[in-house]
This record gives C-alpha cells, structure tokens and sequence, in this order.
C-alpha cells in the first residue's frame, strides 16, 4: 500500500498487486475494495491492477458533501496520473464515475460491468425517497430492503411482503458484509440520486473516444441489457457481451469466464485513432 495526493491534498491510499499493463478499478457503491481482491488476484498474473477505496470508506479520506462526481472523477485522475494506466474498470456506481471521467481523463480502454448510468429513465430511482425515509425514521433494515429490492427486480427475494424482506435483511446486516452495506447506505443513496441526476439521452456519451467494454451479468438485472445496448449504439467505439449465470455481484466473484474477458479486452492493441490522441 501506498500514499498518493489528491488533488485536493488528501491522502488516498493505493493498493497494487500483480505485474504488467495498469489497471485501475473504480468500485461501486456500498462497498470497499474488499470485495474485489478476488478479482485482482485472478488479473494479477497479466496486469498490475490498482484498488482504491472511494472517498468516506475503508481507508479513504472523507468526503466532501453535497456530493457529486467531480471528487470522484479528480480522485481516479490522481490515481491514472499517479500510476500511468490508461485502462479502468468500473462498476455499478463506479460505472457511471468512469464514463463520466473517461469524457475528461486520458483513458484508452475501459471496461464497465453493471455500470448505473441511467439513458431515458431505463434505470430505476423512483425509490430513493422511500430508503431515505426509512433512514431518517432509524430504520436501516427497512432502508436496506426497499433499495435491495428496487434494484434487483429479479432476484425472488424482491416478490416477498416488505415485512418479511426487511426481516430477512435485519439477518443480513449481522454480516460483515452487511454491515458495511448498512453503514454506507446513505452514501449509496447520494450516489443513486446522482445516478438520477446525469439521466438522458444515450448521446450524451457520444464524446467518450475509449475503447468500451459493456458488460453485465445474464441473471443480474434485467434493465442492465438495454442500458448497455442503449450506450453500444452512441459510444463511438463501444460492444457489449452477457456474462453466462453472472449476477450484479459476478465482477466480484470474478468467475473465469467474466476474468478472460476482461484479460482479453485489456491485452488488445489500442486502436490507431487512440494512439494518435496519446
């Protein structure tokens, strides 16, 4: 682990395994870099694959309220700056953080799972005051349940009575993993209405010269599949691809169908047009 200045001056602490092209990966919301040690290690014998914990978590600085994306976008600058790679993966809300950053920042490739951007309304936020009502009542479980269940339509769990979803979650919270979900849910929820916010059409994106890597998982939500078509359509040099039996929580298992995928989009040669730009 190293130290790194922000560019506000903070200290963000960088973790770095492996050896060979950079890869910097920008998490999602409402957990740590823990999560996503598998997925470092199974890159590690190709890439050098940096963590780093977003602002408010782990053993990142706080972070500046209201919040926005611009402190995100200027952390991963530091970071690409810092490291020289010019290959990101984000996902979920770390999604919508990359492709926003990759209008601004010196990315070449950059590889999305699950990424939260929103085209026409195609993501789901009509929840958001319903969690942040449960919040302020003190009722985390409640909070934590209507968010888990508005975002993964999908999963059975959703289809149960609110009571029983919000006993099974007030179980969940007694993990590890629950807690800190539990514990971040406010920021989450910050991080959703920005989700909300920077909602449009697809074009909006048209500006991203990366090379675009849209991916997400065949049993994870559904909505997923039409973002990522949506975006395909207007991101100049974008594809998408469905990983087999992934869920949302596939870029975290790193199941070695999701690893070589990635491993192979990274390995190619940039495109001339992105050489020229360098």
């Amino acid at each position: 682990m190293e130290r790194i200045t922000a560019r506000d001056g903070a200290r963000l602490a960088l973790h770095s395994t492996g050896a060979g092209p950079g890869i910097v990966v920008v998490h999602g919301g409402g957990v740590t870099i823990d999560v996503y040690q598998r997925l470092a290690a199974r890159l590690a014998d190709r890439f050098t694959v940096h963590l780093y914990n977003r602002r408010g978590r782990g053993d990142a600085p706080p972070r500046s309220e209201p919040y926005t994306l611009d402190q995100d976008i200027d952390d991963l600058a530091a970071v690409l700056e810092h490291t020289g790679a010019r290959n990101v993966i984000g996902h979920s809300s770390g999604g919508l953080i990359a492709l926003r950053a990759a209008l601004r920042l010196p990315i070449d490739r950059l590889a999305l799972y699950d990424a939260a951007v929103s085209v026409d309304g195609g993501f789901p936020t009509d929840w958001i005051e319903s969690a942040r009502e449960a919040l302020r009542s003190g009722d985390t479980a409640r909070g934590l349940a209507i968010s888990a269940a508005a975002i993964n339509p999908q999963m059975p769990g959703s289809r149960l009575p609110l009571a029983v979803q919000v006993a099974l979650v007030r179980l969940f919270l007694r993990t590890p993993i629950g807690r800190t979900m539990g514990d971040l849910l406010p920021m989450t929820l910050d991080e959703t209405e920005q989700v909300r916010r920077h909602d449009g059409p697809a074009e909006q994106w048209a500006g991203v010269t990366a090379e675009v890597l849209l991916a997400c998982g065949a049993d994870g939500p559904p909505y997923y599949v039409d973002l990522d078509e949506a975006l395909a359509r207007a991101l100049p040099h974008a594809r998408t691809v469905r990983i087999p039996r992934g869920g949302h929580d596939a870029i975290n298992r790193a199941p070695r169908g999701l690893v070589d995928t990635f491993a192979a989009f990274f390995a190619a040669p940039v495109s001339p047009e992105r050489t020229s730009q360098r």
